[in-house]
């Protein structure tokens, strides 16, 4: 899907019409090495399965790998930044799409 760089929409701190900058929102941060939920910590609790013999939390999954299904696409946030007042809004609504280029 192809979405314009600008875009002319209602900007709701400004209370006009504006042009606003078109973005995606990033997927987000990594995780810490050192949080307690973190993989590190659980490859050392024997949590995670990592190299070496099997972790000490269940053998097998119920379905193999390769049988679970997964999505083929995502939702893709959009975020307008009005170019007077300088804030941004996020879109009321993703789209699910599989990519969105932004020209």
């Amino acid at each position: 899907m192809k979405v314009p760089k600008k875009q002319t929409r209602y900007c709701p701190y400004c209370k006009k019409r504006t042009e606003q900058k078109v973005t995606l929102m990033s997927t987000g941060g990594k995780r810490r090495t050192l949080a307690r939920g973190s993989i590190a910590r659980g490859k050392l609790r024997g949590v995670n399965p990592g190299m070496g013999n099997k972790p000490k939390g269940g053998s097998k999954p119920a379905a193999s790998k390769w049988k679970r299904k997964t999505k083929s696409t995502k939702r893709n946030v959009l975020i307008y930044k009005c170019q007077e007042c300088k804030k941004s809004k996020q879109a009321k609504h993703s789209k699910r799409v599989s990519k969105i280029m932004i020209e």
